[in-house]
């Protein structure tokens, strides 16, 4: 069962790549990539409050228009941060992801494979030892591929703090769907559930990491 869902994690995962590739080289498919983003997710999200909130559409409706509000920050800041179309702008994108990807699945295969005390209540299958798989694979991802980013953070602070707030948002999402009642946002992606489960703590790790890779 881990096996196969470590095989579906690893395509899926390939063919997001294959998307950010083609939207990073070309401007007409970044706006095309954000606005289906943004689509996708208000869907998701939408599923979500309904669910949480029942039949109070006011609570649903500002949520909503905070995840709209949130989302369309999201898109216009990697949108305005590529705008320099230089290839230092797209290798620092490109670092931050690879943390949030490498926290995610270093938290899985830590996480299934020694398993022990839970992190927290708010998502069961949060682990101490998972925790921990997400800093190592993330350090050593930016250690192999990333040591020679010209960048004024030290690289190895930056990784565990980008680390740290895609780990935040990953169970700041939990929160919302342990309330809702649900286990994934939705089918869209195999593997990984709905696009937000796949994009939860790259949501808050994006601004967080260009704030710092531009200093």
């Amino acid at each position: 069962m881990i096996t196969n869902n470590i095989i579906k994690r690893f395509f899926t995962s390939i063919l997001l790549l294959v998307i950010l590739y083609f939207a990073l080289i070309n401007n007409g498919i970044l706006i095309l990539t954000l606005f289906s983003i943004i689509y996708i997710l208000l869907i998701e999200f939408n599923y979500i409050f309904k669910k949480m909130f029942n039949k109070n559409k006011l609570f649903n409706f500002l949520f909503l228009f905070t995840a709209l509000t949130y989302l369309i920050f999201f898109s216009l800041l990697i949108f305005i941060f590529l705008q320099d179309n230089n290839q230092s702008s797209k290798q620092k994108i490109i670092f931050i992801l690879s943390i949030c990807i490498s926290t995610d699945l270093g938290g899985y295969l830590f996480g299934k494979l020694f398993k022990g005390k839970k992190l927290t209540s708010l998502s069961p299958n949060k682990t101490y030892s998972g925790m921990i798989g997400s800093f190592f694979l993330s350090l050593i991802v930016a250690s192999i591929f990333f040591k020679n980013l010209e960048l004024e953070v030290n690289i190895f602070l930056l990784t565990l703090i980008i680390s740290f707030v895609s780990q935040i948002g990953d169970l700041f999402i939990s929160l919302f769907k342990r309330k809702a009642k649900i286990k994934d946002t939705g089918k869209i992606l195999p593997g990984h559930g709905g696009l937000l489960d796949r994009l939860d703590g790259i949501l808050f790790a994006i601004p967080v990491g260009l704030f710092l890779v531009s200093l």
